[in-house]
């Protein structure tokens, strides 16, 4: 080897660096990942409505998956009938509003909005006033034996058990 030639890989070592801009533009592009991330939300969608026989199958799918227990009084989604037997069915789920009054109505900060839309419950936070049941428009919060909410995270388990596809995950941006 001469000794003008740099061996093998060392090029890189060797090139002139620029610490402050490397790190600057490694942040800049955490920002827009993060970014990217913040404006998508997925959220569950009640997408065919007509479909829905009443099976349950979403709303024992809920419980099991998020509570361990496959329980109809502990599902985050309903499935309602509408006129009685020979009537539809509804399927209530919350609708994560871009301003949730549920928020808002909780004394305890137990509910909170995210950055992505998202609002997430802390049971730890929960007192049991049922003002965020109170406070939702379409009544998606139910509350448990104990008092404490009972709110869809959007999580889909309950879209991949419904067979007839009532039930989609969207991703939505802010």
């Amino acid at each position: 080897m001469e000794s003008s030639e740099t061996p093998e890989g060392l090029d890189a070592v060797t090139a002139p660096m620029n610490p402050v801009k490397d790190v600057v533009e490694d942040e800049s592009k955490i920002a827009e990942q993060k970014k990217a991330k913040r404006k998508k939300m997925r959220r569950l969608k009640v997408a065919h409505p007509e479909r829905c026989i009443g099976c349950l199958s979403c709303m024992f799918a809920c419980s099991r998956i998020n509570t361990g227990r496959a329980s109809l009084a502990r599902s985050a989604i309903k499935v309602k009938t509408q006129g009685g037997l020979e009537g539809d069915f509804a399927v209530v789920v919350c609708h994560a509003c871009k301003d949730p009054p549920c928020v808002a109505a909780c004394p305890t900060g137990a509910l909170e909005q995210r950055e992505d839309g998202r609002v997430v419950f802390h049971r730890d936070l929960c007192q049991g006033c049922g003002a965020c049941a109170d406070a939702c428009l379409i009544r998606a919060i139910s509350l448990d034996a104990e008092g404490k909410a009972i709110k869809c995270k959007h999580c889909g388990a309950c879209v991949a058990f419904c067979p007839h596809g009532v039930l989609e995950m969207e991703e939505v941006e802010d």
